[in-house]
């Protein structure tokens, strides 16, 4: 990655600050939850979101917008997996666990795409890039609780939290694969928009729902909340996505995936003064194992090629 980093360093920045601002999310979403139902706030995120790319369309020619019709399954499906589901399974993670939790797990991404790489696009990998998902697995497994099962002190809503924040991370890494397809076609602005509607539409009627069940709900909202949900649809989704579909049109996704690094730190950086969280011993070793697991599945991945190419392929 250094020597792509050195002949085109913008995609890098942009990644860069994209997991910047989704590090400080994960801080940002378990405040604004306190005030918002899960399915509202996801509603107004993207709705908001989807108001502000509009304008932007205008400069586009009638040409360029035009979705070719048998692009719109691969559109409909990616919203739903990159968006929708991946914003429904974090809101309603980050709503149980951990800030600091929901953010590691996040680092589960960069194995999900070595192995939907090697089961579904049939890219071959070696001995190590096995390994490396088999350390990222099971420092995943300590992060979520697990091991405290056997010992009967874990936290079924946090167990329940982590495991919707993992099915996050899978949804998103499906869906930038069926992203970065489309990227070849359409501009990160116009698919973002399309996204964002897309993702606005089927977050309406659990929003209705919602407010059918409890409509007191509006008035306990406060300013920060609102700034909360400001800060979500324009910086994580508008500014973040647009960042994020800018980069990995123009950088694999695997490196694109390293960057999920960076979002436990700021994370940690916040939610430790901010939220009060701590950070266990347990959660140490896990995300230990997940760093480890990630470099010998992804960066150890490319190294590998050139410098051990004899090894076996899995």
């Amino acid at each position: 990655m250094s020597s792509g980093l050195l002949k085109s360093p913008l995609p890098y920045l942009a990644l860069f600050v994209a997991h910047l601002i989704w590090g400080a999310n994960f801080v940002i979403a378990k405040l604004t939850l306190g005030e918002f139902p899960v399915m509202s706030l996801a509603f107004l995120r993207f709705f908001l979101a989807f108001i502000l790319l509009v304008p932007f369309l205008l400069v586009f020619s009638k040409k360029d917008l035009k979705v070719k019709i048998e692009h719109w399954p691969k559109l409909f499906g990616a919203a739903i997996l990159m968006v929708t589901l991946n914003i429904a399974f974090f809101f309603e993670g980050i709503s149980r666990t951990s800030a600091i939790s929901a953010s590691s797990l996040t680092m589960s991404i960069p194995i999900f795409s070595v192995l939907i790489a090697w089961i579904f696009l049939r890219e071959k990998i070696y001995f190590v890039n096995f390994l490396g998902v088999l350390f990222g697995l099971l420092g995943a497994m300590v992060i979520l609780g697990l091991p405290l099962i056997f010992l009967g002190s874990y936290s079924s809503t946090e167990l329940t939290g982590n495991l919707f924040i993992l099915l996050s991370s899978l949804s998103s890494v499906v869906g930038i694969i069926f992203a970065k397809q489309l990227l070849k076609t359409y501009h990160p602005i116009i698919l973002s928009t399309i996204f964002f509607g897309i993702a606005s539409l089927s977050f309406l009627f659990p929003a209705i729902l919602e407010y059918v069940q409890n409509p007191a709900w509006i008035n306990k909202v406060s300013v920060l909340g609102v700034l909360g949900l400001f800060y979500m649809a324009l910086m994580s989704s508008v500014v973040a996505y647009f960042l994020l579909s800018w980069a990995i049109e123009k950088v694999d996704i695997v490196q694109a995936s390293m960057f999920e690094y960076i979002n436990p730190a700021v994370t940690a950086t916040l939610a430790v003064p901010i939220l009060g969280e701590r950070i266990s011993f347990s959660f140490i070793i896990g995300t230990c194992l997940v760093i480890l697991g990630v470099y010998w599945g992804t960066l150890g991945k490319s190294e590998h090629h050139h410098i051990h190419h004899k090894h076996h392929r899995i």
